[in-house]
Formats: C-alpha cells, structure tokens, sequence
C-alpha cells in the first residue's frame, strides 16, 4: 500500500485544494459575479461550465455531454492508475505527474456528477482578452501534464553496471 500513497496523496491532497476553493467560491462569490484582485490582470469570478476545458460542449442542451464527460473521466482516471503501476520505484517524478493530474481529474468528477457541471472561478485576462475560467483542478492537471512531459523529453537513461 505504501507504493500507492505516491499517488494517492498527492491525489488527495489536490481533490480536497479544489473542493474547499470551489465551497469557498460559492459561499462568497454569487454566480456570474467579478471580484477584481490584480486590474487588467486577474479577477476571482463564479462561472459554471457544463462542457470540457476552454468551455467546448458547454450547452445547456446536450445533457449527452455529461455522460460522456464523466465516462471518458473515468476512463482517464483507470488509465492512470494503470500507467502508475507500471512505474518503477525510481520514476517518483512521473507519479507525481500522474498523481497530479488524479487528482484534477477526481476534483472535477465530483462536480460533475454532484452538479451536472464544473464551477472555474480563475480569470487571467489582459485588457479585453480573457483566458477562460479555469479552477484547481484544471491547474493540476495541466502542471501534471507539463511535469510528465518536460520529465519524458529530459528523461535520464538508466544507470548501468560497468561490469568490470
């Protein structure tokens, strides 16, 4: 169970970031509301998102869309469980990766399946250029996806015995 806690506290650690962000968003922010923190640059918002990243198949009427959403979830967060045990001992930074994007995965899925879509409420924007909103978990997820990356191109090979 040990070798699991690699990538289930890290998991963990960022479901419950994500959940008591989003709790804190609607207990202070009402929906649709702007509250500026750094002008031009960055506002805490209450925004709803029913579809995937960057808002795609974000209608209201494709209820379809949910179904599919928390399966391919589900499939992700399975596939990930088994990249994880084919690591070996050594990899820790591919399982904090993996880990990582858990955990956004997870924090997300509970959104969607407690309220048929995903509360964002980070809004970077310069002038009238807005990044959509975005929350925890989409930042876990994306830092995981860079960490795996950037840790596959720069991989070190393997110590080898010289074998005298």
């Amino acid at each position: 169970m040990k070798r699991y806690n690699r990538l289930f506290l890290p998991a963990l650690a960022v479901v419950i970031c994500d959940q008591l962000s989003k709790y804190a968003v609607v207990r202070s922010i009402h929906l649709h509301d702007v509250v500026p923190v750094i002008g031009g640059f960055f506002n805490l918002v209450h925004v709803r998102n029913r579809g995937m990243a960057f808002g795609i198949m974000n209608r209201s009427d494709m209820d379809f869309g949910l179904y599919i959403l928390v399966a391919a979830t589900i499939g992700a967060i399975l596939l990930l469980v088994f990249w994880f045990q084919r690591l070996h001992k050594e990899e820790w930074k591919m399982a904090l990766g993996l880990s990582l994007i858990l955990g956004g995965a997870v924090g997300n899925l509970i959104d969607r399946i407690r309220l048929k879509e995903v509360i964002d409420f980070i809004d970077f924007y310069v002038k009238g250029y807005h990044w959509p909103a975005f929350n925890v978990a989409d930042s876990a997820i994306t830092v995981g996806t860079i960490w795996i990356a950037v840790n596959v191109i720069f991989r070190q090979p393997p110590v080898r015995g010289t074998g005298a």
